[in-house]
Order: structure tokens, then sequence, then C-alpha cells
């Protein structure tokens, strides 16, 4: 325009620039492409610089250019134009336009939700006005449409400005905290730092001397003895890292302090390693078994008592050609869920002492020839061949074949077993269905509450396809906010995909997490045979990827991978930095469905407050409709009610069965284990709410995400308050306080401050530690 301006008043041309109009070209807003979102305010810059350089000039243009996506959705486009036009004539001064004047609005006649998506698309002020101005131009349409149909018309999607929030001197005055270890479990003994004495022998819990009446007799058993102390001398070796001394040292802090000095390797597969013995039924069964009434091939977690020496020699392999620091043990499938297949429930105890045992050997055989490279037994819980939040039947979405208290006695069971063995970490590994996991990681700190000790846990998810999503649905982020509360050491991904594959949702995770990070990835996706690929080249080739980004502190491989795989990782790796643990911000409640969802200084409602809204027509005393529909047991239906909350914006949803004429704990159970299998609903956290402790227990149970539970309160004493808080504390879950307590509801000022109050102090401190 200046080039053109200069040209025309001047000489030979003298055009009198009081008859100028530039038109520097309006451009299309809203059309999906970045670049495209700053046309509009471009324009408007442009056009107050263009006569500020430029006297006397006018400017022009087609207005309806700037809307042309829009078309089709007058109103839209009118209001686009309304705010564009005041703030080009009004701010830039802008002269004149091509204009439809019939159909133009003055800006105080646009729809004040309008008025704001439009501003925040015509001055670029947030990303997401496109994706509004198009939900709000369909709704328009719909609306014609049903209009047409004779139907009722839609509901008006809702955008509102956002209102400013109140921030507390405890808000503003936060610090952020840089880490030099991951966030620690509530124990003691995990708090301290206190070393694992690694001496098991006088344990007296019930639940552990239950899991001990499987032992095997010693003239059954491989080994001379059943020991269960694996204290080493003090003196064994040097104090300080690298060294690192059983019973003497801390097996968290050794671990943090090996996780950010290099990225460490886990080992690779071993049912990989297992198919290459090529071995027959005759070789799982050996003496012991040969008359067993079942085919029993295929069971390789036998293998650690009727072949040890190939599953410590798989061990070793992985210690030594791969360069393995931590190996975990052939128990996949040594829970008595998953041993049912081969009715040898009654040696889940000997298959996890016997494997944990034979790594122990292989281990300390390999620490003993370089003891600054000390070797550390995984104990491995698999997931077992069940999932309890999926049904096994298409016709019953409530129908499950596991229970959660079955799961937790299955595992706990285990981890005694491992321990026993001389465990040194417990990794809940390969976790498609969350609410198994939760089941693992329940059992697993309560074995370690009942023992005394603290042993690191790890957590590894598996996301089944390029979704991003487990089995059961969950995004990396949602599976990380549901099992968070664990406080894992470690967390990360394995299974399902090859490296590739896996990189963009590790970034994800690696992005959230608190902890430290990992990765065994298979050696590719599947071939036709049920192979894999990958070579170790191939698999170090994209594993280096994790690496280099800065995403991990431990890497192995999964199925398909071997040694040589490992070693490869490893020799590609070793000189990037592992994964910095991130500096933590401000505590936040952190909830999830299939979805994680923050709740922040940038949540907001529908109506532009800074406000969680919690959907309450899945309540019995909030919908009529919802309490008749219960009553008849009509559960697809409330589905309905469900959904319709989540659209119309509720964030979580309140699922409240409490009535006298009604089976609460039969009718929770049987709507969250339907709910779940609702994407649309079960995409935002839930709230279980009753007045009765078991129903809502009983709802958390069947809840694979992180809920609120509402609620509890100290008006049924002091004592019974803090056995409800620990124990929702165990279970994950945020929780409503009511401000009751042993003489009543509170209803003056005083008393609602006195009775939060309290019940803050008891919640954050110990023993609770809410």
């Amino acid at each position: 325009c200046k080039r053109s301006y200069d040209i025309l008043v001047n000489e030979p041309v003298c055009f009198p620039p009081e008859d100028i109009i530039f038109d520097p070209n309006i451009l299309t807003i809203g059309t999906g492409i970045e670049e495209h979102n700053a046309y509009g305010v471009d324009f408007i810059d442009a056009c107050k610089t263009i006569k500020e350089i430029c006297p006397w000039c006018k400017i022009s243009g087609g207005v309806s250019n700037l809307s042309f996506g829009f078309r089709g959705a007058n109103v839209i486009r009118e209001s686009i134009h309304a705010v564009f036009l005041t703030e080009a004539a009004k701010s830039s001064g802008m002269d004149m336009g091509i204009v439809n004047a019939a159909e133009m609005l003055a800006l105080r006649d646009v729809e004040e939700d309008l008025l704001e998506m439009c501003t925040d698309a015509v001055m670029n002020r947030t990303d997401k006005a496109t994706e509004q101005l198009t939900e709000m131009s369909q709704w328009f349409f719909d609306c014609k449409q049903a209009k047409k149909d004779g139907a009722a018309p839609p509901r008006r999607p809702r955008f509102c400005k956002k209102q400013p929030r109140v921030v507390f001197d405890w808000e503003r005055n936060y610090v952020p905290k840089k880490q030099t270890e991951p966030p620690l479990p509530y124990s003691k003994p995990a708090r301290q730092h206190a070393p694992n004495p690694y001496v098991y022998d006088s344990l007296s819990n019930p639940r552990v001397v239950e899991a001990r009446k499987k032992r095997p007799s010693l003239q059954t058993s491989q080994f001379e003895d059943l020991r269960t102390t694996w204290t080493q001398p003090v003196d064994l070796y040097p104090r300080g890292f690298p060294y690192f001394v059983r019973g003497r040292d801390s097996a968290r802090s050794y671990i943090s302090e090996l996780f950010q000095t290099r990225i460490t390797m886990y080992d690779g597969a071993m049912g990989t390693m297992i198919q290459k013995h090529k071995l027959e039924e005759d070789a799982f069964r050996a003496e012991r078994f040969k008359d067993y009434d079942m085919l029993i091939k295929g069971n390789n977690d036998l293998l650690s008592i009727t072949q040890p020496q190939i599953i410590k020699d798989i061990y070793k392999k992985y210690l030594v050609e791969g360069g393995s620091q931590l190996i975990g043990t052939n128990t996949f499938s040594s829970t008595t869920i998953a041993q049912a297949d081969y009715k040898m429930e009654d040696l889940v105890y000997e298959l996890n002492y016997d494997s944990a045992r034979l790594a122990r050997e292989a281990c300390d055989e390999v620490t003993k020839m370089d003891p600054t490279k000390p070797r550390f037994v995984v104990g491995a819980i698999g997931p077992t061949n069940r999932t309890a939040s999926i049904s096994p039947d298409v016709n019953d979405p409530t129908a499950r074949n596991c229970t959660f208290d079955e799961l937790v006695e299955a595992y706990y069971e285990q981890c005694v077993g491992l321990v026993d063995g001389g465990a040194d970490i417990l990794i809940v590994e390969t976790i498609f269905d969350t609410l198994n996991a939760k089941a693992a990681v329940y059992a697993v700190n309560e074995f370690l509450e009942d023992a005394g000790i603290d042993i690191p846990l790890f957590i590894s998810g598996t996301l089944v396809d390029q979704s991003g999503r487990t089995l059961s649905g969950q995004t990396g982020e949602g599976f990380y906010a549901s099992i968070r509360h664990a406080k894992p050491m470690c967390v990360g991904l394995n299974c399902a995909l090859g490296a590739s594959a896996m990189a963009p949702f590790l970034k994800r995770l690696s992005d959230c997490a608190e902890c430290f990070v990992h990765v065994y990835s298979n050696a590719g996706l599947p071939n036709a045979m049920g192979g894999y690929d990958d070579t170790p080249a191939d698999m170090a080739r994209e594993n280096v990827v994790f690496a280099k980004n800065g995403w991990v502190n431990m890497m192995g491989g999964c199925c398909g991978s071997t040694p040589p795989h490992i070693k490869a990782i490893y020799e590609a790796c070793k000189d990037f930095a592992p994964r910095p643990l991130p500096t933590l911000g401000p505590p936040r409640m952190w909830l999830s469905g299939l979805e994680d969802f923050k709740i922040g200084p940038d949540t907001y409602n529908n109506c532009g407050l800074p406000f969680v809204n919690v959907g309450e027509r899945c309540n019995i005393a909030g919908s009529r409709k919802f309490k008749r529909l219960i009553m008849e047991g009509k559960y697809p239906e409330l589905m309905d009610i469900a959904k319709d909350q989540v659209e119309a914006g509720a964030h979580v949803v309140d699922i409240n069965v409490d009535d006298g004429m009604l089976d609460g704990l039969a009718a929770m159970q049987k709507f969250v284990k339907m709910a779940v299998t609702e994407p649309d609903v079960s995409r935002v956290p839930f709230m279980i709410d009753s007045s009765k402790f078991d129903i809502v227990l009983a709802g958390l149970k069947w809840n694979q995400g992180k809920a609120i539970v509402n609620s509890i309160s100290l008006k049924v004493g002091e004592e019974l308050f803090i056995e409800h808080a620990t124990l929702l504390r165990k279970h994950g879950a945020a929780v409503v306080v009511m401000a009751f307590d042993e003489q009543g509801q509170a209803a003056t000022k005083e008393d609602k401050i006195r009775i939060c109050k309290r019940s803050y102090d008891i919640l954050v401190n110990e023993p609770v530690c809410f």
C-alpha cells in the first residue's frame, strides 16, 4: 500500500490522495489452518499503520471474505462482521467496505456468548475460537433441520467469558520444588529411607502366614532350604554408590541415584528365550508332574520349578550378555487367577518363590564379578488373564469374571512369594485394565505395610493400539492419574507396540509423570506367524529416540527381544543422559475417568466460572426420572441420563442410589459396572456418593479411574473418621468432607470453620497423610 501510495501521489501521476482507497485484502479466518487465525487482526493492525503513513487515503475491503468459512450460518457471519468492523472502523480508521447492509448487526445486537467467541476469533485471542464457532455454526444448521423435521431444537452450546478467580496467599507464595527423588510413599520406612532388612522369617501377619501354607516340603522343593533371609554382611562391599549391600543400604536411595546417573537397562522377553529351547510337554512336566491330568505345555512360569537351570541361564544371559542391571522374574502368570487355567493354584507361592530365588542367585553371582554394578531382582506381577473393568459377556455389560477383592487376594499372595524369594523391587506390568492394576498396587502396599518394610514399586501400562489407550479405554494420562496415589518410583509403558509406534505416547507420559519413566517395547509388531522381525540394530535405532529426547530412566525389551537386542539398545543409548525428575508445581486435584482431569487455575465451567460442574441427575435425590428408572431396573436408560449430564457440561458425574426401598449396595455396583463400559459417560471422573461407607467402597472397587467419594465426616467419631479416610487414600480417591462432627451439623460460620479446620488437620497429618 505504501509503495502504491508513493507512486500515485507523486509525479508523473499526481493522484489526489483524498481519492485513493486502499483494499489491503480481508482474508478468511476460522478455516482450521493455524496461520489463517491472524488474518483478521493483521488487517486491523495494518489498516491503522497505512492510515498513519498515507495521509488522507481511505481503507476499504470485502468484509464477507472474512467469514467465508461459515457460509450458511448468517448469524455467525454477521456477528463476526460486527466485531471486525467495530474494531477496524473505531480503532484503526477503516472507512468503507462491501457489505450486505440489510443483514448488518450492531455490536450491541450480538448475543453475549457469540460476541465473546467472535472477538476471540477476529482478534486471535485463543486457539479454541475456530472450534467453538464451528460448533455454534453446526448448532444453527441443526436447529434449521429440526424445525424442518418438526423436532425439538438441540441444546445450544454455551461459551461464556471466563471470570477471574480468587488467588490465596498459599497459592501466590508457592515455590516450585525441584525433586531429588520421586514422590515418596506414605509409609514410615519409605519416608525414612530405611534399608529393607531382607529378614522375613519372623513375619507373622495372618495373610502372610496363610500364603506360606502353600510352601512345598523340603522333599518336594528344588532347594536344600526354604530360606527367607537375604541380608548380606555389612562389609561385603565398600559403602556408598555405586556399591550396594542388602540390609545395609536403601534400595530406594540407590535406585534414585542410579536412575539419575545413567539410563539403566532392564531385561528383555522371557517367553521369547523360552521358545528358543523348543520345549515339549514332557519338559514342562519333568518328573514331578509326569502324571498330571491335563496338558501344561505353555505354562512358562512352571519352568521355574521343572526346568530351573533353563530359567536361571536366561536370567544370566540378560545380566551378562545383555548388560541388564535389573531383571524381571519369570512370574507373569504366577497368581491363583492365572494358574487356574492349569489347576495349579496351590503352586503359586512356590512359583513366585522359586523364580525370585533363581533370579536372586543369578544376580548375586553376576554382581560378585563386578560389585560396582549391583544387579537387582524385580518381582514381576502380571495383569492376570481376567479384566475387572470389561464384561466377558457381550449381552451383559455388568458381568465380570473377577472382583477387586479376588484380585487383591491373588496379588497379595504373589507378593509374599516374590519377597520371600529375595526380590528387591516389585513391578506391576503389562496393564491393559487399570482396575486390575489398582488392585495390584493396593495388595503390594498392604503387604509392605503388614511387613513393615520399604520396597520400590514400578508400574508399567500397555497401550493396545495407535489410539494410545489401554484395553479398558484409558489414555496414558488417565492411567497415570489413576495409579499415582500408589507413589510408584517408576512408571512407563511396555508391550503391544514397537518402539516407533510407542514414541508419541511415551512422550505424553514422560511429560506428565512426577516419578522416573521407563519403556520396554516389543521388537516391532508381530508378523503373520506371531514372531517378531526387528533385529537388535532395528530395535536400537528405534529406541534411541527415547534416550535422545530425554524421556526415560530405564529401558528394556518386551516380546521378541533377546539379550543381543538389550545389548544393542544399551550401546546406542549409553551416552545419553537420563530423564531429569520434573520440578513439582503446586498440588492439584488430579482425577480421571477414561481421560484425566486436573483441577487448577485454568478449570472453568460452561458459564465461564472457575468452577467444577458435578452433574446431579444420576442421583435419586436429584432426579425423579432417575429414581423411577433405577427402581424399575432400567439401567440402559440410566446411561442416557449420565450421557446427557456430560454433554451438558458436567466435569464429574455424581452417582447416588441411597433409598430405603432399594438395595443400594447392589444398585451402586451395577450402575458403576455399566457406566465404566460407556465411553461417553466414563470419559469423565465419577463421584461415588452415599451416606453408607460400604456402598462407597463397593462403588470404588468397580471404578478404574480416580474418583471423588462423597462423603465422610467426623459425626462418626475421630477414630472411625481416620479409618475411613485412610482406606480411601489407599484406594486413591479424593474425598468430600461434610461439616458434621460428634455434636451435629455445622450451621453457623464459626462451626463451619471449626469443623472443616479440625477435619483438615486430621487428614493431612499422620497417620492419614491425605
